[in-house]
């Protein structure tokens, strides 16, 4: 897909800015498509310079949850990524950018320049998506968890790692064997982000993931895919502060903004999907 909002221009910097004096706005539709250079690789990232007056919902592993967030940055790692500190690395990412203030990171392996797009009612879901590692949500518990520490634990929002596929939804690295050979790198994670135009309440905040969870999941069995996702998939939403009113009430997938939040997911996911190897 081509790239859309691609600069070499350094960002703006929000630092300063008195948000009282600044009236909510809607948050940006689009993120820039931006490239970066580390450790050898090309890498590239999409970020959305939300700035004051915008709530975020989500499950990312940086500034995940409910809260004001002045951006959110979806970054691509090189394959059989080897860090353990997704949360600092993308703090990073987010500080190369001259970003300032609270923000939602998550990243991929997947190829971030091929991300895809969907749009209803004032919706925009954006989407970047890696399937070579994939199931369904409800595995049996029948994948070996061999103990391991704190560090190992599943991270929404990063990459699935190749080493990780040996116990679906429980990325750690088993222990090096001489028999076990070097498995090909396949990018695993579904990585959505969503813009709204209307304040949402919190729980309709948290109905929106939900939501548009659902619709991923329909894009995905639509495309002839046997799975419910990858392990690491994770969500963001974005929409205005609320104002006295605390925002739109619902956002399930038969209120009307629901509806808009399914619907561009659904074609976003379903168009990344079909176009996945």
């Amino acid at each position: 897909m081509a790239a859309e909002g691609r600069t070499t221009a350094d960002p703006p910097s929000h630092q300063g800015c008195a948000i009282s004096s600044v009236r909510p706005r809607l948050p940006a539709q689009r993120g820039e498509l931006r490239d970066r250079h580390e450790d050898g690789h090309r890498l590239h990232h999409l970020l959305w310079r939300l700035g004051p007056g915008v709530r975020v919902c989500s499950s990312a592993v940086l500034g995940g949850g409910i809260g004001p967030r002045a951006w959110i940055l979806n970054a691509q790692v090189p394959g059989g990524y080897p860090r353990l500190d997704p949360d600092r690395h993308l703090a990073e990412i987010a500080a190369a950018e001259g970003l300032t203030g609270p923000g939602a990171g998550l990243m991929t392996a997947a190829d971030v320049a091929a991300y895809t797009t969907g749009h209803d009612g004032g919706v925009t879901a954006t989407v970047t998506a890696g399937l070579g590692v994939r199931g369904w949500a409800a595995a049996p518990d029948t994948a070996t968890r061999a103990p391991h520490g704190p560090e190992d634990a599943e991270v929404p929002g990063a990459p699935f790692r190749p080493e990780d596929a040996e116990a679906p939804g429980s990325p750690f690295r088993p222990e090096d064997g001489p028999e076990v050979p070097a498995a090909p790198f396949r990018p695993g994670t579904v990585n959505i982000v969503v813009t709204l135009p209307v304040a949402l309440s919190d729980g309709a905040f948290v109905n929106a993931v939900a939501t548009a969870t659902e619709a991923k999941v329909q894009a995905l069995l639509d495309a002839g895919l046997d799975c419910s996702g990858t392990p690491t998939d994770a969500v963001c939403v974005a929409a205005p502060e609320p104002g006295h009113d605390g925002g739109e009430p619902f956002a399930g997938p038969r209120s009307t903004w629901g509806a808009r939040i399914a619907r561009a997911v659904h074609t976003a996911v379903l168009a990344a999907a079909r176009a996945a190897p």
